[in-house]
């Protein structure tokens, strides 16, 4: 049985690759973005043009009650939402001394307010058919120290955190919540970090770069039937660095 999902942050990198892997599946997608409208309807149009179902929903995750209206909305017309992948993500960084409050602010809300306010009105459906995947998109920056990215670094950790409890509620009601972690990902915002990669590379394991396909491919078997009995996890997909 396909199921319809909902990815966060779906324009570009990751969030991209999740949703063109699921909407391959065969799952039906709602893409939801904050302000890039061409690559937001380009990923819908490569869905589409490939027999895939797809919808885009426009809202700032961070925005708690705006995004849970939406989402609320949403599955009133178009019914349940029955996975979700948390991905919206946003960095800010900075040595923590000279980071200001909003800076701070701003990567938690798109990380944990972002989490709630779309996961939150998504469980009531897979409550009553008991069956429901959510997959948190968390980083190896939660397990690992980054110097310049405490905000980054406390978000995603939080998300770890909320991951295994909210796993503890829900697993006996057949949904399951997992965490992925990934590492140094060749992703448009890794790209705008200001790192030397040669002497990056020598640091992983492997001596590359991940891919957005192959967080994705992980991603796929999270929500198939095959990860049955795989909840309340954090899986490092990094190379080997952890």
């Amino acid at each position: 049985m396909k199921h319809q999902a909902i990815v966060t942050g779906a324009s570009r990198g990751i969030g991209k690759a999740i949703a063109l892997a699921l909407a391959r599946d065969g799952h039906r997608l709602v893409l939801n973005y904050l302000s890039r409208d061409q690559q937001a309807e380009a990923v819908a149009s490569e869905i589409r043009d490939e027999g895939g179902e797809c919808q885009l929903l426009k809202f700032d995750v961070s925005d708690a009650e705006n995004a849970s209206s939406t989402v609320k909305d949403f599955i009133k017309h178009h019914g349940p939402i029955d996975i979700v992948v948390n991905n919206a993500g946003v960095t800010r960084d900075m040595l923590f001394p000279a980071m200001k409050f909003e800076s701070f602010r701003k990567v938690i809300d798109t990380t944990l307010t972002g989490f709630y306010a779309v996961t939150r009105p998504c469980i009531l459906g897979m409550l009553k058919q008991n069956w429901g995947r959510i997959i948190n998109i968390s980083s190896m920056a939660a397990l690992a120290p980054n110097p310049g990215q405490v905000n980054y670094s406390a978000a995603k950790a939080g998300l770890i955190g909320a991951t295994r409890s909210l796993s503890a509620e829900l697993c006996s009601r057949g949904i399951l919540v997992n965490s992925l972690a990934p590492g140094f990902i060749d992703t448009d915002m890794f790209r705008a970090t200001k790192v030397d990669q040669q002497e990056l590379l020598k640091l992983i394991p492997q001596g590359r770069l991940g891919t957005p396909e192959e967080v994705a491919e992980v991603a796929v078997f999270l929500v198939s039937d095959r990860a049955s009995y795989l909840t309340g996890q954090v899986i490092g997909i990094n190379g080997g660095m952890l």
